[in-house]
């Protein structure tokens, strides 16, 4: 793709915290996009979820009117955290995904976070080069969970 679509896309960009008509165009995006998830990440329950916790950090990206990305950041006080960055398969490769990162690491700063985390699945190696490409680095770490409650 050429700078100069990718620069013309980034012009119309709309870049803001999710409002209630976003619901069901963040809903459909999240089941292409992430159409493996667990049950535990139903997309309406994830949304009911974080709008109860630092909701001007669930950010949407709107092109002519359409959700055409997301992303989803956290700060519990010590790191800050990124989920569900999407972006629509037509729209990809197109500088939204990497908007999207910049709008969500600025929410943080301005909530004082010192330190992003994210998780990616070990073998999504285009996932990683994209992540790394923004400045972030592989740590050596172990990721574990426990879901909790009637999961």
């Amino acid at each position: 793709m050429s700078l100069r679509r990718e620069e013309s896309v980034i012009a119309k960009l709309e870049i803001r915290p999710f409002e209630p008509g976003d619901h069901a165009q963040v809903v459909g995006l999240w089941s292409e996009v992430f159409p493996d998830d667990p049950s535990w990440n139903e997309p309406a329950s994830m949304i009911r979820r974080k709008l109860t916790v630092q909701p001007q950090l669930f950010l949407v990206a709107r092109l002519n009117g359409q959700v055409v990305g997301t992303v989803m950041a956290g700060f519990d006080g010590v790191r800050g955290w990124i989920h569900h960055l999407a972006v629509h398969g037509s729209y990809r490769r197109q500088g939204i995904a990497s908007s999207l990162m910049r709008a969500a690491e600025q929410g943080l700063e301005a909530v004082g976070c010192p330190k992003v985390n994210l998780q990616v699945r070990a073998t999504n190696s285009a996932v990683i080069a994209f992540y790394q490409s923004l400045g972030y680095e592989l740590e050596e770490r172990t990721s574990l969970g426990k879901r909790l409650g009637a999961a």
